[in-house]
């Protein structure tokens, strides 16, 4: 029997655990879309349910041949999921819990489309990755896929350059497993999350 199988056999056995976990992450992520919405008023039509990642990996193109997930995670965003926008993330995972947002790897004319808007108004952008309530949760940007030379059409002296190198708009903050079971994550999610609000409708009207 493969180790899949046994992971499957496995889950089958622990599968109301899981479900419980599920409904009780549900109903958290019910509780912070609802407060996100009055801060991005994009968020207005989307459902909770809709938000919540399966616990599914999808191995057809991974060397990890696992079929679920460590994490529950759930994203939210203008127009859903599928939509290819930028918004609000949350993934909890036994030591390795994280709030996220912004948009990760985009399509070449969407990276196109926010590397042009960054260069136009490199004020307002600088401003908004600089602003200290956006800074207390999200010193700097993700720099997991950077550039090494400045992407074409851009020059070497572009004052925008350090953002235009990166591949991906996104931040990041860690969450310690003693907040995560604190009363404190509800306050603590949705101010890091309103705190992003205008970098993630920069970058939404970027590849509007």
């Amino acid at each position: 029997m493969c180790s899949s199988d046994l992971n499957k056999e496995w889950f089958h056995k622990n599968r109301p655990q899981y479900e419980a976990a599920r409904e009780d992450f549900l109903g958290f992520v019910s509780k912070v879309l609802e407060i996100q919405k009055s801060a991005d008023t994009d968020l207005e039509p989307i459902e909770a349910r809709k938000c919540v990642f399966r616990i599914n990996r999808d191995i057809r193109f991974s060397n990890n041949k696992q079929p679920y997930k460590n994490n529950l995670g759930a994203f939210m965003n203008k127009g859903g999921k599928p939509a290819p926008t930028a918004g609000y993330y949350i993934h909890i995972e036994p030591g390795n819990s994280f709030l996220a947002g912004g948009i990760w790897m985009p399509e070449a004319p969407q990276l196109q489309a926010i590397r042009q808007e960054v260069d136009y108004c490199l004020d307002e952008f600088r401003g908004i990755v600089t602003d200290k309530k956006f800074r207390k949760y999200f010193p700097d940007l993700d720099q997991e896929a950077v550039l090494t030379r400045p992407p074409k059409g851009y020059d070497q002296d572009n004052p925008a350059l350090p953002y235009l190198k990166l591949k991906s708009f996104t931040v990041t903050m860690g969450m310690e497993d003693e907040l995560v079971t604190s009363k404190k994550l509800t306050s603590t999610v949705t101010a890091a999350w309103k705190s992003m609000v205008p970098f993630v409708k920069f970058l939404n009207r970027a590849m509007a």
